[in-house]
This record gives C-alpha cells, structure tokens and sequence, in this order.
C-alpha cells in the first residue's frame, strides 16, 4: 500500500514539473513573439485563464523564466518581462565565447572521447551539405539552427567536465546568448550565408585542434567565434527592420 501511493505521488509530481517546463517553454515563446511585450506586468491568473494550466506549474515557470534573465520580480510581487541593454547582451556573449573557449581548451588538453569526436565531424558533415545551396531558404537556416546547436552541445560534453557543462548552459540560456541567438534574425540579410560560411570553418578548425592536443588554439578559435555573434547583434541592432524582429525589441539600442 505504501509503495502504490509512493508511485502515485511521484506520478503527481512528474506531472507537474511536465506541465511547468511546458508552461515555461510557451511563456518564453510569447515573450519572444512580442506577445508580451518589454515592461509589461504578467498577470498570474491571465496567463493561468491563457494557458489552461493551474497556478502552481504557472509560478514554477515564472521562477524559471526570472533565472533565465527574461523576467525580473517586482517590488510588491509579481513579475515583469526585461528589456536588456545592448551591452548586457554583448557582456553574455562575450561569457559564452569565454567558458566554450575553455571547454575546448580542457577538451583538446585532456584528450576528448573518440565517440564524441566522430559525432561531432558527422554533425559538421551534415552542415557543410546544408551550405552547399547558394541561397538558404528559411528550411535550410532552420536546419543550420539545429545542427549548430548540437554541435555547441557536442563541444560541451567534449570537455568531460561536468562544471563546464553547466555554466555553458547556464551562459548560453541567458536571452540572446546562445550560439545560434541571431542566426534567424539575420536570415534575410545578404552577407548571411557568408557568415556562416566562416562559423562552419572555424566549427572544424576547433574540431581540428582538439584533435591535435592543441589547447591554446582551440580557446583562441572558440574566442574568436563568439566574435561573429557580436557583429550580428551590431548589425541587427542598426537595422531599419529592427521593429519586425519582436524579440530583439527587448533589447535596447546604446544611447
């Protein structure tokens, strides 16, 4: 009898966290879709009525989504959604290319798991034949959206380091930080296809050095990346298509 409710009461609490992280997901879609806007107060029992999801799940995500930066708490309770300065986001990529220099460097020093190493080579294989197209339609930049992440994922876990792991997800889940934060939003621009042309090549240089043991140029490259991020928030930031962009609306350009 006391195993039965044990097993019942984890069910229940399976349950919730299910429907928290799943409340969490579709408040920062909403959020980043511009459908709650920068300043705006969210109002627990709107987005309980929004959701169809009791209140509890609901503050589990709100608590999430304030550690994850895209909401603060309010002085008399509740919270509201960010805006962030342009140099707040610039600071967090810069974090990122920081701690993804110091795991390939850790990777390439300690020697990294060969099971790993081809998983990450298969991944660059399947971007190259993703930039092989002149022109990237919106499936083809999806694509690369996918994959580039995974191969971020997979330089994490090259590393070994568990304390590694969890400040790069803890950096790369900071609003506009993660490895592919702006890939979308540049989409349409010209020069697009050309700067992931040259994230593709540094992908495999870094591969290369930490294949090679070569520590102190897998951190280099890794720093160097995290460049390209800052050239598309600039370029995103001075774009006259800056108000079709709901999320990046959060950010506020420098005075």
């Amino acid at each position: 009898m006391v195993s039965a409710t044990n097993a019942i009461a984890e069910e229940v609490q399976d349950t919730g966290a299910s429907q928290a992280v799943k409340a969490q997901l579709r408040l920062r879609e909403m959020i980043l879709a511009g459908e709650l806007p920068g300043g705006a107060r969210i109002a627990e029992l709107s987005i309980v009525e929004r959701l169809g999801v009791s209140r509890t799940p609901i503050r589990a995500a709100l608590m999430r989504l304030e550690q994850e930066g895209l909401l603060e708490s309010l002085p008399n309770g509740g919270y509201a959604v960010r805006t962030f300065s342009e140099r707040d986001v610039s600071e967090a990529i810069e974090l990122r290319g920081t701690v993804e220099g110091l795991s390939a460097r850790i990777a390439a020093e300690r020697g990294a798991p060969p099971v790993v190493l081809a998983e990450a080579r298969e991944c660059l294989r399947e971007i190259d034949q993703v930039l092989q197209q002149s022109a990237l339609n919106d499936e083809a930049f999806s694509s690369y959206v996918t994959l580039n992440e995974r191969f971020h994922a997979l330089l994490s876990e090259l590393s070994g380091s568990a304390v590694i792991a969890r400040e790069l997800e803890r950096v790369a889940g900071q609003p506009f930080a993660s490895a592919s934060g702006f890939v979308i939003a540049q989409a349409n621009s010209p020069q697009a296809r050309d700067m992931l042309v040259v994230a593709q090549d540094q992908h495999w240089q870094v591969l290369d050095a930490i294949e090679r043991r070569e520590g102190a140029r897998a951190e280099s490259i890794m720093r160097e990346h995290s460049r390209i991020a800052q050239r598309n928030l600039r370029e995103v930031m001075s774009s006259p298509r800056l108000d079709q962009m709901p999320g990046v609306r959060l950010i506020r350009k420098r005075s």
